[in-house]
């Protein structure tokens, strides 16, 4: 058995894979870290490695504690990758990025694909069907979009995901509203079509956070998957450890 670690900007998510089935999975608060880990090894006793990547911070105590239970495989950006690295600066890849994108390499092979991240940030990366990871776009999500309206201005109030009634806002609130979720869904139906004006066969996967509220709103056809990066990082243990 496997646990796979994604430690987000936010959040903690992980998974339990057996080979390549997903038996378990959860999310929590990195203040949770320690006890959370210890029950999941407590019920999946046959946990002998885990692997892990990270954007954001995490305490050495979670390491430790983690490193004295199970062989911890930590994603770097010197880890072996199924994708040829096209960025111009490499070492500044986010480890999330790269682990999404060797997903794509495993389970979209020799197609043109873009790989949506919606979370804390957007996150668009483009690998191509030779497996070239050319690079892709980087914007705010739609919590930190409607963090910064509130945050830089002195009258507009904090307000929390909700669809528009309607493109023309009446009040505030709606106008916010409409802002931000109208123009956050034309940016990424704008960007994957004009990926397909330069890829006409085009590969779009979507994960993280917002997927499920994306996936019913954009235009475009795409393979919705909240647990791409977890499944992501199974295929990629498999790979190093093969490597």
């Amino acid at each position: 058995m496997l646990l796979a670690i994604d430690v987000g900007n936010t959040r903690i998510k992980v998974a339990v894979f057996e080979k390549d089935s997903l038996l378990d999975q959860d999310a929590f608060d990195k203040t949770e870290a320690v006890n959370r880990f210890s029950k999941i090894l407590e019920k999946y006793t046959q946990i002998e490695n885990a692997i892990l990547s990270r954007v954001g911070f995490l305490d050495e105590t979670v390491l430790k504690c983690l490193e004295s239970r199970l062989t911890l495989h930590v994603i770097t950006p010197d880890s072996p990758m199924p994708f040829y690295n096209r960025y111009e600066t490499p070492k500044t890849l986010g480890i999330d990025r790269m682990v999404l994108a060797s997903g794509a390499v495993f389970q979209f092979p020799k197609q043109n694909r873009l790989v949506i991240d919606s979370g804390t940030c957007i996150t668009y990366d483009f690998i191509d069907a030779d497996d070239n990871y050319l690079g892709g776009a980087i914007s705010p999500g739609l919590r930190l979009r409607y963090e910064s309206l509130h945050n830089y201005t002195a009258k507009l109030p904090l307000l929390t995901l909700e669809n528009p009634s309607g493109l023309i806002g009446g009040s505030t609130k709606q106008s916010i509203h409409s802002g931000v979720v109208n123009g956050f869904l034309c940016e990424v139906d704008g960007l994957i079509e004009r990926y397909r004006q330069q890829y006409q066969v085009l590969t779009v996967i979507l994960t993280g956070g917002d997927t499920d509220f994306l996936a019913k709103s954009v235009k475009n056809t795409i393979f919705a998957n909240p647990n791409f990066l977890l499944e992501s990082l199974n295929h990629l243990y498999q790979y190093t450890i093969n490597k």
